[in-house]
């Protein structure tokens, strides 16, 4: 991996970020902290892995992603808008009536969305099925799920792993966003006493059948090696469990469940923007 296409990535990540707060102030509500973690895999996926064309939304061999933690929308339609399928300055509409970008991904509404999600668990079901569906059709496209690791407590996702490695579908990627902060706990445990929601993940995934590969959901060039592996895999699905900071990159939100989903003050964009290395 040369060095100026990981400056690249790491670049569209800090600029992800950026347009995540931006959005989320002009909003006045919004995800924070799980768009914060999921900067560099998004980066990642659409700059470099997925094989995808703005231009042709319809594409059938093009690859398919699903934000199944679609509370992070923000961060989706921040990447989608740096990739070509909508302007920036659309951005500006997130979250408001009669706008393409609502609070949660809308298939029916906005340009590079493949699946409406926001009931949590519920986003890798359809991925198994289109990961199915491109194998009865004969097409080459890989399907991508980003999980989060609070949503993957629900049974569901349990019971699509099951059935993704029942049919052995080696076109089919979970991703993990293993930050290790999920909006709330028990109240007796206190900030400091939150758990991790799911221990042992990569003997939890093997169990069920899938190749499960690790990597530093931060370090662009530990996700890429994880997607290259993922997709030279044969005969099962993988998943890559990417560890990563709840709020990454602003000091103030990072490990902190109350900037899971908080509205942005005047300071509080100015602080954030700065530590990104950004003019508010």
């Amino acid at each position: 991996m040369d060095v100026a296409t990981v400056e690249e990535l790491k670049e569209i990540a800090r600029r992800i970020r950026c347009l995540v707060l931006r959005s989320v102030h002009h909003a006045g509500a919004g995800h924070i902290g799980g768009p914060l973690s999921a900067a560099e895999i998004l980066s990642v996926l659409y700059f470099r892995v997925l094989r995808i064309d703005p231009t042709r939304l319809d594409w059938p061999e093009r690859d398919r992603f699903i934000l199944s933690k679609g509370h992070s929308a923000i961060g989706l339609y921040s990447a989608l808008a740096l990739r070509g399928y909508f302007p920036i300055e659309e951005l500006n509409t997130f979250d408001a009536i009669n706008s393409r970008l609502q609070g949660h991904p809308d298939m029916t509404l906005t340009p590079g969305v493949e699946m409406s999600t926001g009931s949590l668990g519920q986003g890798i079901s359809p991925g198994v099925g289109m990961a199915l569906g491109a194998r009865l059709r004969g097409l080459s496209f890989h399907t991508w799920v980003l999980l989060g690791d609070g949503e993957i407590q629900e049974g569901q996702v349990w019971e699509a792993a099951e059935v993704a490695a029942r049919y052995d579908l080696d076109n089919l990627t979970a991703v993990v966003d293993y930050n290790g902060l999920p909006q709330f706990t028990w109240p007796d445990f206190g900030e400091q006493g939150r758990q991790r929601p799911t221990s042992n993940l990569p003997a939890k995934w093997e169990a069920f059948g899938w190749r499960a590969l690790e990597a530093d959901g931060h370090d662009v060039e530990s996700l890429l090696k994880s997607c290259a592996l993922a997709q030279e895999t044969v005969g099962r699905p993988s998943v890559i469990i990417a560890h990563t900071v709840k709020g990454k990159g602003v000091s103030f939100m990072e490990n902190n469940f109350v900037w899971h989903a908080h509205p942005l003050s005047e300071e509080d964009l100015r602080r954030g923007l700065l530590e990104l290395g950004e003019q508010p």
